[in-house]
């Protein structure tokens, strides 16, 4: 009878990956957040930062289908985006500031609320009637690739990018409420003397550009370890 095999001690083996932020916003944004988190009352935890930026980012998918009958439901959409970065930027600074940092439920937590969030997120816009159902989801597929490459190459290299280049979630927040408070004004543009949906041509643009980040980092990174783990 072969003897059981222990279980592993709670924290080990286990090491925090080197986080890199390079977007436009990374240094501002950091010591925004820092001075918030030093100035937050102690009620305000890093858990419930987390609730509710999921909780916002929930309600911005239901109000994005709202607004397919009510316009200004966009206001709220944009408000529920501010509460989103807050939620999710703060949360871990929060952490951090506090030295009440836990690795492994941070990391798990915080991105598998990002992916729960992102598609209620896109199934709100499928639903708004400003996008085409077919984009959406693109954006949607495209988004978890980009997101299962993130977590496999933090596991594998112990470094987990945030930005890919010069964009990173806030740049991407940023530009959705431009896009959103353009939708109040006219959801078409008008592109080669053709009316397309203002939200077709950005989330044609977004998936593109997120598909071949994909490509392009996961050849990158499969090189890197090849030449890091040759063959004997």
């Amino acid at each position: 009878m072969s003897a059981p095999i222990a279980a592993p001690s709670r924290h080990a083996g286990f090491a925090s990956a080197v986080r890199v932020n390079r977007s436009f916003t990374a240094a501002a944004e950091k010591r925004v957040l820092e001075a918030m988190a030093r100035r937050a009352p102690r009620w305000i935890t890093s858990d419930r930062l987390t609730a509710l930026g999921f909780a916002a980012q929930l309600a911005a998918g239901i109000f994005y289908a709202v607004a397919r009958h009510h316009r200004l439901a966009l206001l709220f959409v944009v408000a529920c985006i501010v509460l989103n970065w807050l939620g999710d930027s703060l949360d871990g600074t929060l952490a951090r500031v506090r030295r009440q940092q836990r690795p492994r439920f941070g990391f798990y937590v915080d991105h598998i609320v990002d992916i729960l969030g992102a598609a209620a997120l896109m199934t709100g816009l499928a639903c708004s009637g400003f996008l085409h159902w077919q984009i959406a989801m693109a954006m949607l597929v495209a988004f978890l690739l980009l997101s299962g490459e993130c977590y496999l190459a933090t596991y594998t290299l112990s470094r987990f990018e945030m930005s890919q280049g010069l964009f990173g979630p806030t740049e991407i927040r940023i530009l959705l409420i431009v896009g959103t408070l353009a939708l109040l004004r006219d959801p078409w543009a008008t592109l080669f003397s053709h009316r397309w949906l203002l939200f077709d041509i950005g989330g044609l643009i977004a998936s593109v550009c997120m598909f071949t980040t994909v490509i392009v980092v996961s050849l990158r990174h499969t090189v890197r370890l090849y030449r890091e783990e040759p063959l004997p």
